[in-house]
């Protein structure tokens, strides 16, 4: 047989609404930084085999460029760092590759 606990603490707990925010942006850029290695290593692959043309090779870099700005200019913004968001999985090792 349980006890049931009883007083103002049950079922509640602080949260610091700030860090709460700060941990959804860090979450947040964290899959947009994933997403951008991904298509980022994606691209490479379609260059090395020759499936775009010079035209598109131009376009994917400059929206790899841009995008890889804007994710140090929002990391910014948030007080991080792009090293920031490389989530640490245990023995799994890192999500993100370390360059």
């Amino acid at each position: 047989m349980t006890e049931a606990v009883t007083g103002p603490s049950v079922g509640r707990f602080d949260i610091d609404r700030d860090q709460m925010g700060r941990d959804l942006v860090s979450l947040v850029l964290t899959v947009v930084e994933l997403l951008r290695q991904l298509m980022e290593r994606q691209a490479i692959r379609r260059v090395d085999q020759g499936d775009l043309s010079d035209d598109q090779v131009e376009r994917i870099g400059e929206t790899l460029m841009c995008l890889e700005e804007r994710m140090t200019e929002l990391c910014e913004q948030h007080g991080l760092r792009l090293e920031d968001l490389n989530l640490d999985l245990g023995p799994l090792g890192s999500l993100l590759p370390r360059d």
